[in-house]
């Protein structure tokens, strides 16, 4: 799989841009003076700020422990990045924040949330013994200059539930929950166990499910009909803990870069992989339309909260017996939450979680409560009914011209072989010596291999001495490596970009392939030494243009 870097032309990149900054005024104008008018951040999340609107889509990756976390996320972006580590035990202790910089290193959790760049300055209340257990990974990769990925720690099973993490872990994934663009949670085809933490997870996502994919992670592993049983048993888990009418999606996936195990369900792994990371890939498209979204359901909460907060003041008594009729207000909360949907006409839907809303006003102070300020409810009537209304023209000229985007994916193999996509080269800058601008024309590190790849390559019967695509593919898929591994050293191979490969290319194809067989990283563009002889006076002329 490869990603390409996400570019759009100027003009597109203005409206994304432009919806972005609006939505950062309308709620620094219109929202924000309710939450601190009405102390919305004492009850519900902190407010917003710059960082949260600027900031990349963000993938959270989630999971019980060994169910390939880490390892999917090497997957996404081709590369180890420090501090990860996969085995069978519990490797992964912390949360990672895996984001782009120049240069590769660690930032650790408490000097995180005192830069105003990063969207995790909110995450200061959980303390230190979640910020010593919170970093952020920087590194140049192309894949993250478009999304920035959370690794989090694996959910802890039945047998080890007696252990304390040291924070509030569910509050802390409902954190990141409300502002991530997609949640991926992974389960192990081998081991499907619901334990007392991984529900309580659940309870955290509650409210979240449109963001939420789930993924029945190593399913080559199992036999068909296995995985029909474990598919089912995870189906019918899922429906007791998120009781929605909606089913949730289960992708069914082995997703890393190994070679898979073959099984009758093979291509039904690869038409799931394409789906997924299909929709991964349209994230950075869809960036502004979430942001609106959240905004919106921020909005209608904030509505709902001022009702509240209001009633509560209006209720209590001016001198006596203050706290006996605050505690009858809690107690009564549920009856509260109907007379506020049948006066104001508040949807019960926009109401925060009772029971959730009954435990923090226990510890508040109903006198410092405010009552309802009429101009700011107008003015978040304004923004609901008005104000999110004008940008819905420059969401639909987005959405018209995202056909026309490159997507950040670009390694889907049923797309490497169209025909569309066969003049596409992906090779525009070569790697330079420091010390001239020639290309290194050095003995060819394929050459002593190259009487054992022609026989493949003639066994294959070319046409003209080349094989076609479709010949390349067939082979080549019975290495059993991942399609999107597969599309990538097709695109480093077929140099001259005509769709064919010719026996110095289909050399090279398969040199890579044995390379990422031994477990080596392929390179994101061919380095000059594997370029073949016969291709480098035509590549280096390329270069140069």
């Amino acid at each position: 799989m490869s990603f390409r870097r996400f570019r759009s032309t100027p003009k597109t990149l203005g409206d994304i841009n432009m919806v972005t900054e609006e939505l950062k005024n309308l709620y620094y104008k219109r929202l924000l003076p309710i939450e601190k008018y009405y102390s919305f951040h004492h009850f519900h999340s902190p407010s917003y700020e710059d960082a949260d609107f600027d900031n990349k889509p963000m993938v959270l990756v989630m999971g019980q422990y060994s169910t390939g976390k880490t390892t999917f996320i090497r997957y996404l972006i081709e590369q180890d990045f420090p501090g990860s580590r996969v085995g069978p035990e519990p490797t992964t202790d912390c949360f990672t924040a895996l984001m782009y910089g120049e240069g590769e290193g660690i930032i650790p959790g408490n000097a995180l949330t005192v830069d105003p760049k990063k969207p995790f300055r909110n995450l200061d209340p959980f303390g230190n013994s979640f910020l010593n257990r919170f970093q952020c990974v920087q590194m140049p990769n192309q894949v993250l200059e478009s999304i920035s990925i959370i690794d989090t720690p694996g959910i802890l099973t039945a047998a080890k539930r007696k252990l304390s993490r040291g924070y509030d872990f569910p509050a802390v994934l409902r954190w990141f929950a409300e502002r991530v663009d997609r949640i991926i949670l992974l389960f192990d085809a081998h081991k499907l166990e619901f334990s007392d933490e991984l529900t309580r997870a659940f309870g955290a996502l509650c409210g979240y499910e449109d963001k939420l994919r789930v993924v029945l992670n190593k399913a080559d592993r199992v036999d068909s009909q296995q995985l029909m049983r474990v598919y089912g048993a995870l189906m019918w888990s899922l429906g007791k803990v998120f009781r929605t009418p909606e089913i949730l999606r289960v992708y069914i996936g082995s997703f890393w870069s190994e070679p898979r195990q073959m099984c009758d369900h093979y291509q039904l792994i690869e038409l799931e992989e394409e789906d997924l990371l299909a929709d991964i890939r349209n994230l950075p498209c869809n960036a502004a339309v979430r942001k609106l979204n959240d905004l919106v359901k921020r909005a209608r909460l904030v509505r709902a909260h001022a009702h509240i907060i209001s009633y509560l003041k209006q209720e209590m008594p001016t001198i006596f017996c203050k706290e006996s009729k605050k505690h009858n207000l809690i107690y009564q909360l549920p009856v509260i939450f109907t007379k506020i949907q049948q006066q104001h006409r508040v949807p019960a839907g926009d109401f925060p979680d009772c029971t959730k809303m009954q435990e923090k006003l226990m510890g508040q102070d109903f006198s410092k409560f405010k009552t309802l300020k009429p101009s700011l409810m107008a003015s978040l009537d304004k923004l609901l009914s008005t104000d999110i209304a004008t940008l819905v023209p420059l969401l639909q000229q987005q959405e018209q011209r995202k056909k026309s985007l490159p997507g950040m994916l670009d390694g889907e193999f049923l797309g490497t072989f169209r025909r569309e996509h066969y003049r596409r080269d992906p090779f525009k800058e070569l790697p330079k010596d420091d010390e001239s601008s020639e290309i290194d024309f050095d003995d060819w590190v394929v050459e002593k291999y190259k009487p054992k790849y022609d026989e493949i390559f003639y066994n294959l019967s070319p046409n003209e001495g080349k094989l076609s695509g479709t010949k390349v593919k067939e082979w080549m898929t019975t290495t059993l490596l991942p399609n999107s591994v597969l599309a990538h050293i097709w695109r480093l191979s077929d140099i001259d970009g005509d769709g064919m490969l010719d026996n110095e290319e289909f050399a090279l194809a398969v040199h890579l392939i044995e390379g990422k067989l031994e477990g080596y990283w392929l390179p994101r563009e061919l380095p000059s030494h594997l370029v073949p002889p016969s291709k480098r006076l035509s590549t280096a002329s390329d270069v140069s243009v």
